[in-house]
């Protein structure tokens, strides 16, 4: 989420010293989202201070029927670091998305999003991925 990995290490290491100190209380939350929560906010916290991209329009694309072939010309990191700059919420919503680890419900009460908001960002940041995809890959 912070595209950057000494930050992002922090905010791990902060959720687990956060869990141990709630796990030695006797009070670890039995809600299986928690520490998501935690790390997310411990990003947010950590990138309050820095840069903020302006807010501008990102050209969105429909979704092409080869872009499953064309992500797959990318380097493994190139995807998350276009995800580690879109604004947030809506990186959390597609690190969230494309972890394939949550429902929409689940990644819903993450963000604290309405399921329409939760829809929009997602929608939009696939177009708008379908269109910085192809501007640097060839099409099949």
């Amino acid at each position: 989420m912070t595209g950057d990995t000494p930050r992002a290490l922090q905010a791990f290491q902060k959720t687990l010293r956060e869990a141990a100190l709630l796990a030695s209380r006797g009070q670890l939350p039995s809600d299986r989202l928690w520490a998501f929560h935690e790390a997310r906010h411990q990003c947010l916290t950590l990138s309050k201070s820095d840069l903020q991209p302006e807010s501008n329009l990102v050209p969105e694309e429909p979704i092409a029927a080869d872009a499953v072939a064309r992500a797959a010309q990318l380097e493994p990191g190139q995807f998350a670091i276009w995800i580690s700059n879109a604004p947030e919420p809506q990186r959390s919503a597609l690190a969230f998305f494309y972890l394939n680890e949550f429902t929409h419900r689940e990644m819903q009460n993450l963000l604290d999003l309405k399921m329409n908001e939760l829809a929009s960002l997602i929608s939009h940041g696939r177009w708008q991925f379908q269109a910085w995809l192809n501007a640097v890959t060839e099409p099949r």
